[in-house]
């Protein structure tokens, strides 16, 4: 029988089990993996300190604390959303109950009447691309620029973030989370999704990074599913796009690794809703003391979100990009004491606040991207949290006027 390791500190009081409780809904940090699920409740902020490196934060923070959970935003020179929890619960095992409950304490709610706006519209996105290819010819050191784009929801009820969470788990292929956010008014404000990518994990001296990179929709027809995976794998452009995320990441962790490689090569791999291009990298780290926040510090933002070379593909999506990612495009994730840990990049996401919830998705640009398939291609990467939120994708665009 598989047993959850629950930790607590010594603040907390009464006997918990490591569940989401019902009330607890709102401050809990939950993970649901393939192959763990980690729970962390009563998560307090770790306060932002002018001029201290992460490593001093996280170093600080882990001296009378069991772990780190938290999130680091889009935008590298933003302050990390670290929390240090009061209960701390991992279980060997992907475990919905474990992350939400009994599933009788899931509300059932009518379905809410939606308002769907498009930010930027799908047209504007779309000049977006052509510009960014612009940009690429004039400045051939640009290689990739990944442009997001936005929509926001509006329910005339409040969204029932566990229930939203639990659908969310529902593709095994996928790393279900949830991050409580800081509120300027107090209010109850979340980072929910269910992402694919695994930025960085470390146990002991191993070192393991999964970027994706290159996508395809998929089909409910078996023959134009297989039709889309082969394209996306004969695919030269999306190759190249993903060649770009995987270079990336091997050159930022060999100073610190002394061993490196990509034993199984480029594979793909499927989501309920996605093709992707994949390549699991495997290392060993030459100082152990390397925590997984700090290489999660290194390598975020990665090709996959942002671009080659970074800073000026950085410099690009402030111009032309036009609203502010927060978290997504981020990382999520936990660090212990012995510096082992998970960093997701916040894909698949929404920040959900009220009623109201605000979806993100990309698309990597690459010399050769057509502005009429990247468009298409963030429309696809939205479906799994419009579907979700039990939103029907065509009604939502129309909506939209995307």
């Amino acid at each position: 029988m598989t047993k959850a390791l629950v930790m607590k500190t010594p603040e907390m009081t009464g006997e918990g089990s490591g569940a989401v409780a019902p009330d607890a809904a709102l401050s809990s940090f939950v993970l649901v993996g393939a192959d763990e699920t980690v729970v962390a409740n009563g998560c307090r902020p770790i306060p932002a300190v002018a001029g201290a490196s992460l490593a001093r934060r996280v170093s600080e923070a882990l001296e009378d604390a069991v772990a780190v959970v938290g999130a680091l935003p889009y935008e590298r020179l933003q302050p990390a959303h670290l929390l240090r929890p009061t209960e701390w619960s991992r279980l060997p095992q992907r475990s919905t109950a474990r992350a939400f409950g009994p599933p009788a304490l899931l509300r059932s709610c009518p379905v809410p009447h939606w308002q769907v706006t498009a930010e930027p519209s799908l047209a504007a996105y779309r000049a977006s691309v052509a510009e960014a290819l612009r940009q690429m010819e004039r400045r051939p050191e640009l290689r990739k620029v990944v442009l997001s784009r936005a929509l926001r929801v509006s329910g005339d009820r409040p969204i029932d973030p566990r229930a939203l969470l639990c659908r969310l788990a529902e593709d095994p292929a996928a790393t279900a989370f949830c991050v409580p956010l800081p509120s300027a008014d107090g209010t109850g404000r979340l980072l929910l999704g269910a992402t694919p990518e695994l930025l960085v994990s470390r146990r002991g001296d191993q070192v393991i990074s999964h970027p994706l990179a290159g996508s395809a929709r998929r089909s409910s027809d078996p023959g134009r599913d297989r039709d889309a995976a082969e394209r996306l794998a004969a695919s030269t452009k999306d190759g190249r796009e993903h060649r770009e995320v995987v270079t990336a990441i091997l050159d930022l962790l060999a100073p610190y690794c002394r061993e490196l490689g990509t034993p199984e090569g480029t594979q793909l791999v499927s989501t309920a809703s996605m093709w992707h291009l994949g390549t699991r990298i495997v290392g060993r780290l030459r100082d152990p003391a390397s925590s997984s926040l700090e290489l999660a510090a290194l390598l975020h933002p990665t090709p996959a979100v942002c671009g080659t070379p970074r800073d000026a593909a950085a410099e690009l999506i402030a111009e032309i990009e036009g609203h502010d990612r927060g978290f997504y495009a981020g990382a999520v994730g936990w660090c212990d004491t012995a510096g082992d840990g998970d960093w997701y990049v916040a894909l698949r996401c929404a920040e959900i606040s009220g009623g109201e919830a605000r979806l993100h998705a990309g698309a990597g640009i690459v010399p050769g991207s057509d502005p009429v398939a990247e468009g298409d291609e963030t429309a696809a990467k939205f479906a799994a949290m419009l579907r979700a939120l039990g939103i029907d994708e065509a009604i939502a665009f129309e909506g939209a006027a995307a």
